[in-house]
């Protein structure tokens, strides 16, 4: 069989295929939402923001849960993956909603490093009570911009953003702030 032939029959792939940016970063095209323009273009880029921050946090999550140490490894160990996992099914809701709105979403992790707000933490294994610090001051910047976007979208009459941001985002963030904070509080020891 010629390679000519191969290559007709669809049984070879086509390697190294580049191509041309049909959208770029930061545009939206022209969906039948209901949405103005400018509505779809804000929350796209305000999601890109919340979706950049979210998938470090993800990232926190797992380099926390792999370098857990001390008398609550298990517990830890468990809570940060189950944390993680959660974190990660919010990327893919806030990837799919600015698809949805006509935008591009964030994916390459090098764009996400130039967007994030969340600051690197140290390459090394930093103690317990900090990593856990680390991670809430991770969902605090994201719950602020969380809300602040959700409030400016309802303005614009967006309410797939609102509810997303509101239901998915803010909740869980707030649920797991809540189970990272209760790690860090001192608890007497009860006398007899």
């Amino acid at each position: 069989m010629s390679a000519n032939s191969a290559h007709r029959s669809g049984s070879q792939p086509w390697l190294h295929q580049k191509g041309e940016v049909i959208q770029d970063f930061g545009t939206v095209k022209q969906f039948p939402l209901g949405l103005s323009y400018e509505a779809r273009m804000y929350s796209c880029q305000r999601l890109n923001k919340v979706l950049a921050d979210t998938q470090i946090l993800y990232g926190l999550y797992k380099k926390h849960h792999w370098l857990m140490r001390g008398a609550t490894f298990y517990q830890l160990h468990v809570v940060l993956d189950k944390h993680a996992g959660e974190q990660l099914e919010l990327v893919d809701a806030l990837a799919e909603r600015v698809q949805t709105l006509g935008g591009v979403a964030v994916g390459d992790p090098r764009h996400v490093a130039e967007i994030t707000s969340i600051p690197r933490p140290p390459d090394g294994v930093e103690e317990v009570p900090a990593m856990l610090s680390r991670l809430l001051e991770a969902h605090e910047t994201i719950l602020a911009e969380a809300h602040d976007a959700a409030a400016r979208t309802v303005e614009l009459g967006d309410d797939g953003t609102n509810d997303l941001l509101v239901s998915q985002v803010i909740r869980t963030g707030e649920l797991q702030s809540w189970f990272l904070a209760e790690h860090l509080v001192d608890t007497p020891l009860v006398r007899s």
